[in-house]
Order: structure tokens, then sequence, then C-alpha cells
């Protein structure tokens, strides 16, 4: 039976290799004509910016952040997590017998003190003090008599119908009675030693300290909001026991919300206060918020694997989207300049010398324009120079270099 032959793959090797050297011979007219295939980009005109890219965290401005100071059960919860709330209006209260005991105990203990400063004022008490008043005054008495009794010994003694002896008994009489009179004058004058004096002080003051920490500590078991603003944390319900230090509830003016970026070392030269700042959050994409830079990094530290410096912002959040704790996407605008000539990064080259130029696309041959740079971003620069819609040449699509006068053509 008659069969075709079939080719062998030796046979097909010789037209591979002449397909081959057909690309090759074409690949060589190609280059010797020097047309060198490019891609180009056109100079725009626009606004460019330069901008740092980071994350931040959202924070009250001004937050109030109340805790139990001591153990103790939630009696009371007055507001909701999300309520608007007003200065001074009540938001939760704690059991607070302990606290009206200590304060009663405090407030008794300060009376004490108070009767001890009032007596050691007056000489000592009311009782103490009229006591020696009348013995002063008995004092006084006695001592009177004594001096007319001396008296008329004395003018007996003159007429010599008393003796020497019973003139000095009566001098001796009058002198206790004199000394009886300044010692209870004295009494009264200075009833407490310095020592004494000093340990009433001393008591008076730690009664007033122990009645102002007691007023406090009730104080505080009536949780009051210190400003208006919103209750946006509220961990505890009616019944919890708390213990001292624990959180009881948050509550800030979030109409305007601080916003902390960490900014990493390389680029913290670069900020400056009143640089603007565009925040962002993606759980409301499309949407920022405006806000310059108000502190700026005065150390660096180690966030997670970061050496970072952190810089804050204070932003208009009238509709209360962005809330507490939330992290947000900013971006530091270092330097924006509008109406300016910019090429994509790529078309920039620079010789030997540090001289910035790129090469003209003109007439199907290149041709090199010299340019001076200013801001630039990830993916273009701004240029002076060269005319806006001029052509230049980003890089050959067959990886040979761009060279000056070289004859090309522009593909896509």
């Amino acid at each position: 039976m008659n069969t075709k032959a079939q080719p062998s793959n030796g046979g097909r090797w010789p037209l591979l290799i002449a397909a081959l050297l057909i690309v090759i011979l074409v690949y060589a007219f190609s280059d010797r004509k020097g047309t060198l295939p490019v891609r180009a980009a056109s100079v725009e005109r626009g606004t460019l910016r330069s901008q740092i890219s980071t994350n931040g965290k959202v924070e009250p401005v001004r937050n109030f952040e109340a805790r139990a100071l001591t153990a103790a059960t939630v009696r009371h919860v007055f507001v909701h997590e999300g309520d608007h709330v007003r200065k001074g209006q009540l938001l939760l209260q704690l059991e607070d017998a302990d606290a009206r005991t200590q304060a009663a105990h405090a407030t008794a203990q300060l009376r004490s003190a108070e009767a001890e400063e009032s007596a050691m004022k007056n000489g000592g008490t009311h009782e103490e003090v009229v006591t020696t008043q009348a013995e002063l005054a008995k004092a006084n008495s006695d001592r009177d008599t004594a001096q007319r009794h001396l008296d008329a010994i004395r003018r007996l003694n003159e007429k010599g119908d008393a003796s020497l002896g019973e003139v000095r008994d009566a001098e001796n009489q009058l002198a206790r009675a004199t000394t009886q009179v300044t010692l209870l004058q004295e009494k009264l004058k200075n009833r407490y030693s310095a020592s004494e004096v000093a340990r009433v002080q001393a008591q008076a003051f730690e009664a007033r300290a122990s009645v102002a920490a007691a007023g406090s500590m009730l104080a505080k078991s009536n949780i009051r909001a210190p400003q208006n603003g919103i209750v946006y944390a509220l961990p505890v319900r009616e019944g919890t026991f708390v213990n001292a230090g624990d959180l009881l509830l948050e509550e800030a003016d979030l109409s305007k919300v601080l916003i902390r970026a960490f900014v990493d070392e390389p680029d913290v030269a670069r900020l400056h206060l009143g640089q603007r700042i565009e925040i962002s959050w993606d759980a409301l994409p499309g949407r920022t918020w405006q806000g310059e830079v108000t502190v700026v990094p005065a150390s660096l530290h180690l966030l997670g694997t970061r050496n970072v410096g952190e810089l804050t912002s204070i932003t208009d959040n009238k509709d209360l989207a962005l809330l507490p704790n939330v992290n947000v996407g900013v971006a530091i605008v270092t330097a924006e300049h509008r109406d300016t000539l910019y090429v994509p990064r790529e078309a920039l080259r620079q010789d030997h010398d540090g001289q910035p130029y790129v090469f003209d696309v003109a007439g199907g041959s290149l041709k090199r324009r010299d340019v001076t740079t200013a801001i630039a971003t990830l993916t273009q620069m701004e240029v002076q120079g060269i005319p806006e819609k001029t052509q230049v040449a980003l890089a050959t699509t067959n990886g040979k270099p761009l060279v000056d006068g070289a004859l090309v053509k522009v593909v896509n």
C-alpha cells in the first residue's frame, strides 16, 4: 500500500534557521538606518505638589476621662454611649455609702481640731477662760488687800506700834499676791506652749485635708460633664462592680479633633509648622478633611519596627464623622506649585556634572534640552527651560541608549 512520506524533524531545522536569518537581517537593516523606537510623553502644565504620606490616629482635643477612685458599685447610669451632654450634667453615680462615712468622720475631726484652735486663740476653752478670769479677779482683790495692809503696817511702824518683822511679812504677802496676778494674766495670754500650738495647728491642717479628700471622693461618686460634648465611651452598666482606677466613661467635644501622625525619620526634617494636611479614612472613601501642622516632632521613638516622629494637627469635625481612636491616612503637603510645567521622572537624565536634561523628540530625532528642576512626586518632576506640549523621550523599546541626534520613531 502506498503511503505519503512524512517530513522528518531534520527537515524542519532548515526552515527555522532561514526564518531566524530573515529576522536578523531585518533588525540589522533597521539598525543601519539608525532609527530607534522610543516611548515619549508631553510636557504638561498643571498643579504639582510634594507630600509625605503616612498614617495617623484620631484623638479628642480635650478629653474627659472618669475613673473610679475606690472599689465601688455603679449605682446609676444616666446616659448612653453617643449621647450629647451639657456641662454640669449628671452622667453616672457610684454607690457612695463609704464616701459619706469618710466625709462624716473627717468633718467630726475637723470640728474637734477647730475647737482646739479656737481655745488656743482665746487662752483655753470657754470654761477655762471663765475660771481663770474669776481667779484673776480674786487675785487682784487679794493684791489690793495686801497693798492696803502693807501701807497700814508701815504707818504703825513709823509710830513704833509695829515691828520691822511685821512690815516684812506684809511685804512678802503683797509680793505673793502680785505674783499670782501676773501668773493668771500670763495664763490668759499664753495658755499654750509653742509645741502645743504646733500640734494643734498640725491637727487642724490634717483635718481640713481629710475633709477636702472626702469631699472630693464624694463629689466624684457623682460623675458630671465638665464640658459640652459627646459620651463616646461607656464601658460600665448599672450594677457593675469597679475597682480603683477602672475606666467609667469618656466624654469630649468632638467638633474639632486632634490628628496624631507618625512620620518616618528620613522625612522628619521636611516638616514645619503650618503645613497643610489632608486626612482620609478608609471607612469613608473619597472624603478628605483639611488641617495644618500645629506641633512638629521634638524627638523620635520606636513604633513597631519604625523610628518615627509624632506631629499633631487640629481638624474641624463639625459633622462628627471622624471618631476617636480610628486609624486614618495622612498626607502632609510639603510643597505645592500651581500652573507649572512637569514631565514624567523617567524623562529626566543627568550628566556627570549633575546638569539635568531631557531629550526633545523633534523632527524625528533626539535633541538634548537642559532644564532646571524643582519639586517632585513619585512619578512627576517639575521642570523649567522647555515649552509646554513638547514631546520628550522616555526610553527605547529595544533597550538601546538614547543619544543626542539619534533618529527615532515614537511608538506606543
